[in-house]
């Protein structure tokens, strides 16, 4: 039975975790669609327990000790990790191309696993290594499944968009009409965007809530690309985007 009290906390949080920097509670009401009075009482909730800071000079509120706490739980333990290695090493065998499995911060994708296929090129998706989300076909699937008003917060300064790449996004408006196009598709791709010569399928892994945990996609060297290849990489890597849901509740 859903509670709305614990579902717009933890909204709140979430949404705060996705930015680059502290956001004003206006901006967390609108993005959220939450009355600003239950929006202010949350916050000072929040913040009297540690998870939330609020910044008086700037009027903006930011995540908190004790969320980084709850973070770094989180990394100790590794569940996302623990929980995807298997699928994703079955999914490099499976298609016999590199597989990766990366998460969204702020603006950039952040990879926690890499499968490479014996024999396939080397990638620089390494674990750790952290990309503009806009350029990556795992950003493009995770930025898909978010809200319009998170994606107008998160790239709201175009800055966010002098990023140099051939085939980037030079806007929002362009950055929208793609994420149009890879939810019409049901999955995203870039073609050396990354490293030129190789291209990648991606798909998000969506939670119980409909959010984008993570994301996993597959590399694979442009030249061999056919219409049947494409369509066998992108049943591979939606059955294992699916399993990791249903592992993580979704």
């Amino acid at each position: 039975m859903a509670v709305p009290a614990a579902e717009q906390t933890l909204g709140i949080l979430r949404y705060l975790s996705s930015q680059a920097s502290p956001v004003q509670a206006t901006a967390i009401a609108r993005s959220l669609q939450l009355p600003r009075s239950t929006t202010y009482h949350l916050l000072n909730t929040l913040i009297d327990f540690g998870f939330v800071v609020h910044y008086p000079e700037e009027r903006r509120y930011g995540l908190g000790v004790a969320a980084h706490e709850l973070g770094s739980g989180y990394a100790r333990q590794e569940p996302l990790q623990r929980l995807a290695r298997r699928p994703l090493a079955a999914l490099a065998d499976r298609c016999r191309n590199s597989a990766h499995l990366s998460v969204l911060l702020g603006r950039d994708v952040v990879y926690v696993i890499e499968e490479r296929a014996a024999g396939r090129p080397l990638l620089v998706t390494d674990v750790g290594v952290r990309l503009p989300a806009v350029i990556t076909a795992s950003g493009r699937a995770m930025l898909a499944a978010l809200p319009q008003p998170q994606i107008k917060a998160l790239y709201a300064e175009r800055e966010a968009f002098s990023l140099g790449v051939p085939g980037a996004p030079t806007s929002l408006s362009t950055l929208r009409r793609l994420l149009v196009d890879v939810r019409a598709r049901g999955w995203a791709t870039e073609d050396g965007e990354v490293t030129e010569g190789l291209a990648s399928v991606a798909m998000p892994v969506l939670d119980a809530t409909g959010f984008p945990v993570a994301a996993v996609a597959v590399t694979y060297p442009k030249s061999e690309e056919t219409p049947a290849l494409v369509d066998a990489l992108v049943a591979d890597v939606r059955a294992t985007a699916r399993t990791l849901a249903r592992r993580l509740g979704g």
